[in-house]
């Protein structure tokens, strides 16, 4: 792919006040959510596309997921750490890269970056109400009893924050049957 060819997928992406060319063969797209940046390497041979999703703290207690994620769901794009902050990171060929992929990848690091961590955080949510029905289950606990026990650590201010209502509350239970419902039989 071209130097050519590259600012014209960028182009064709966002407008071109968005983007900056900031040396030969990288530019800096800036928008109002984000900044990307586009890189090739000093021999033309690789490109770089980065742009950063959450502070590195933030996602500490994501990084499993983060992992996995790149295992399973970001199809050409991958989380990496660096420097403190969690970008998203796609790396290409740039002599075999066509302008369809380069807009992919792009359109899939912001999707990444508009996301942030709400997939992961829902990945980990699920897994601990997995382990919780696999628990209930093992103690030879019901449906029923197991949602018993929820309600209890709520009424007893074990669970759910201290200056919750009871609408909030209720809310916040019936999401939590809703899910033990739906992870229930596949157990």
């Amino acid at each position: 792919m071209t130097h050519e060819e590259i600012a014209a997928t960028l182009t064709e992406l966002f407008s071109t006040e968005a983007i900056a060319a900031i040396a030969p063969g990288s530019w800096q797209v800036d928008t109002p959510n984000f900044r990307l940046l586009v890189l090739l390497s000093e021999d033309n041979t690789w490109l770089r596309v980065l742009l950063p999703i959450v502070p590195a703290q933030e996602a500490q207690p994501f990084l499993a997921q983060l992992l996995e994620a790149n295992f399973d769901d970001t199809q050409e794009v991958r989380y990496a750490l660096y420097e403190g902050v969690v970008w998203g990171v796609f790396h290409h060929n740039s002599e075999t890269l066509v302008s369809a992929d380069l807009f992919n990848a792009i359109n899939r690091l912001v999707s990444l970056h508009q996301t942030g961590l709400n997939n992961v955080f829902n990945q980990l949510v699920e897994s601990r109400i997995r382990q919780i029905v696999q628990a209930a289950k093992q103690q030879g606990q019901s449906l029923q009893a197991t949602m018993q026990n929820l309600e209890r650590f709520y009424a007893e201010g074990l669970l759910g924050e201290i200056e919750q209502t009871p609408e909030a509350q209720a809310e916040v239970l019936g999401a939590w049957r809703r899910q033990l419902e739906r992870l229930w039989n596949e157990g």
